[in-house]
């Protein structure tokens, strides 16, 4: 299925875990929202609202967690796939990857997934890995992506929420696809990003007026690597405009030309088959980029793509400590209903529903 990139959210980096007492409470009402919400909604629906920005940073904060620091993002997703394990068959929703070297395993968890599932593993592991190579390489803010969690259900609709760091300014944004709808993964993907700070200087190759750019970047892939590695050495001697500062900072030619051998000899068709070759990465898309801007006069696009609650308290202590009895008590309420409707009696479910609808009225 094709993707949606449906937005980012930029988060201060935060130290620390949440208290075992806390996340055993966390991984016991995010399992129960989520199957309420798919008794009421189906997984496809559950889906599609966790790869809303808006949506999941309000279901972090009413977990309780710290509404704008990056452990929102591991955590939630966390206590998530923690909350429904076991119930997954039941529920038609399964959730993949994590932080670190738990996101690694992402490809073999799917795999596992597509045999309980009878779904074919190869689209959901490319989009996997294509995913998590667009927020590295074709769009370069500053984040490395170091969390990556895939969300798919029994019919093979998916997501993903990813999150990377900026060490410099000690901050993470966060990522959300959701794979239906657009034709491409590299154009135009995100229908909306949010973000507290816009960055001054992004190279963004998913924009559409950069397309020209990005199909220059495929073309220069399949030259002779010698030819465009000397052309990168004469860019280096010039005295470029100032918005390619950080752009030749650090092109490396001798290392490029290694990767470009790769590209001549696989010569890619498209942008996306360019960012599925193993080792091409930011380092080679940009120097790619920069050519096809200066020689050619096809610039990219350089501009910061990104746009931008509490229930129970937050670990920290903001806006005020977690509160136990209250916590439990909401776990009470939608563990009660989700069995009575179970029992064919959905006036528990139908009483939350109309509660909700109370709050929308303006």
């Amino acid at each position: 299925m094709s993707p949606r990139k449906t937005g980012t959210a930029d988060l201060p980096l935060h130290g620390g875990r949440a208290p075992r007492w806390l996340f055993s409470r966390m991984a016991h009402l995010a399992g129960l929202i989520a199957e309420a919400i798919v008794i009421e909604f189906g997984p496809e629906e559950l889906l599609r609202r966790l790869c809303d920005p808006f949506f999941f940073q309000s279901l972090g904060n009413l977990l309780g967690f710290d509404w704008h620091s990056s452990g929102l993002t591991t955590t939630t997703t966390g206590a998530l796939k923690e909350g429904i394990r076991g119930k997954e068959r039941e529920l038609g929703f399964f959730v993949a990857g994590g932080k670190g070297k738990t996101s690694r395993k992402t490809p073999q968890e799917l795999e596992r997934i597509a045999e309980i599932t009878g779904l074919d593993a190869s689209p959901l592991v490319r989009a996997s890995r294509l995913t998590a190579k667009v927020d590295t390489s074709a769009l370069q803010d500053g984040y490395q992506i170091y969390h990556h969690a895939f969300f798919v259900t029994k019919s093979g609709l998916w997501g993903v929420v990813q999150q990377g760091m900026n060490e410099r300014r000690k901050t993470a944004r966060r990522y959300h696809w959701l794979g239906e709808r657009l034709k491409s993964f590299v154009e135009e993907p995100h229908s909306g990003i949010v973000t507290q700070k816009r960055e001054g200087l992004v190279l963004d190759l998913t924009r559409r007026k950069a397309a020209e750019n990005r199909n220059l970047v495929v073309e220069l892939s399949r030259h002779d690597p010698e030819k465009t590695t000397k052309e990168i050495e004469k860019l280096r001697e010039l005295k470029l405009p100032r918005r390619h500062a950080l752009l030749l900072s650090d092109i490396n030619p001798k290392y490029l030309e290694k990767i470009l051998l790769k590209t001549y000899e696989r010569a890619p068709l498209d942008f996306e088959e360019l960012l599925e070759i193993r080792g091409v990465g930011p380092k080679t898309i940009r120097a790619l980029s920069l050519l096809s801007d200066l020689i050619y006069g096809k610039p990219p696009s350089f501009e910061d793509p990104a746009l931008y609650s509490f229930a129970h308290g937050g670990k920290d202590g903001h806006p005020f400590p977690v509160q136990k009895r209250l916590y439990d008590r909401s776990i009470e309420v939608i563990e009660r209903a989700i069995k009575l409707s179970k029992l064919g009696r959905t006036e528990k479910l139908k009483a939350l529903r109309k509660l909700s609808e109370i709050f929308q009225t303006p």
